[in-house]
């Protein structure tokens, strides 16, 4: 199974302000929904108090230290270990979804990246882990130019872990 992070990021690495999502833009949301449909999404519950419901047609893991916890809909993990032990072993690709603390914990773990390079300087107060991109090798990128229902550009990058 290959284990993969998904993160739209801005130029200074913010990937949330106050709980939620900095900008709007529903192409990264389209890709999100294809490449993440069918599969394993694990996140933790911060991420989950955000979306606030099980996202449909994946298999959804929350990460939560608080024992007693429980939503209906999705499995409860409380580490990283756990989530990845509750993943089917049919499953092809899991999913991390976020956010910044799940992300730092299974960056090391990781096969994949794919990541939205937002082309903006965003305030806020999540950010995604740095990284050596000397372990990764990008395999694909996609510009998307700003336009009415996107007030920031992006490119669609996709990454895999050098061997």
């Amino acid at each position: 199974m290959l284990l993969s992070l998904i993160a739209a990021i801005s130029k200074n690495g913010v990937i949330g302000r106050d709980g939620g999502l900095p900008w709007r833009l529903p192409d990264d949301l389209r890709r999100f929904k294809h490449l993440t449909m069918g599969h394993h999404v694990v996140m933790g519950r911060r991420t989950f108090d955000e979306i606030k419901r099980p996202l449909p047609g994946r298999t959804n893991i929350v990460i939560t230290r608080d024992r007693s916890w429980a939503h209906e809909g999705v499995q409860v993990a409380h580490s990283l270990d756990e989530a990845i032990a509750g993943i089917s072993p049919d499953e092809t690709e899991a999913f991390i979804i976020g956010g910044g603390e799940i992300y730092a914990l299974a960056l090391p773990r990781a096969d994949r990246l794919y990541l939205t390079r937002v082309e903006a300087t965003i305030e806020g107060d999540t950010y995604f882990p740095a990284f050596d991109a000397s372990t990764w090798r990008l395999v694909s990128a996609e510009h998307h130019a700003a336009d009415e229902r996107h007030v920031h550009a992006m490119t669609f990058e996709d990454y895999v872990r050098v061997e």
